[in-house]
């Protein structure tokens, strides 16, 4: 399995509706896409905002980053919603969990 850690600052004064719209939709696609298996996201009080996404190996996770609308969206979060993001790519070394009771 392969996780991305997506951290990323909105611009001040992003139009929230467009960007949940264009979130909506890149969810809808990733999950779509063979080898998708989560996305979560999380807001923190600094004003970070965190996606992990995992996929089931580095192929499924590149068809994803290389998806042409997928690409637009990229370039039109630069321009629009983020003033900064970085991503990382991490390996999965171990997984394991406690059932829920």
């Amino acid at each position: 399995m392969v996780i991305v850690v997506f951290r990323s600052r909105l611009h001040a004064g992003v139009d929230e509706s467009e960007l949940i719209a264009v979130g909506t939709r890149m969810y809808e696609l990733a999950s779509s896409m063979p080898g998708f298996v989560s996305y979560n996201e999380y807001a923190a009080a600094s004003g970070e905002n965190v996606s992990v996404v995992e996929f089931e190996s580095h192929e499924t996770l590149a068809a994803w980053r290389t998806h042409p609308e997928h690409v637009e969206v990229q370039r039109l979060a630069r321009e629009r919603f983020f003033s900064s993001y970085r991503i990382s790519v991490c390996d999965v070394v171990r997984d394991y969990s406690f059932p829920n009771a």
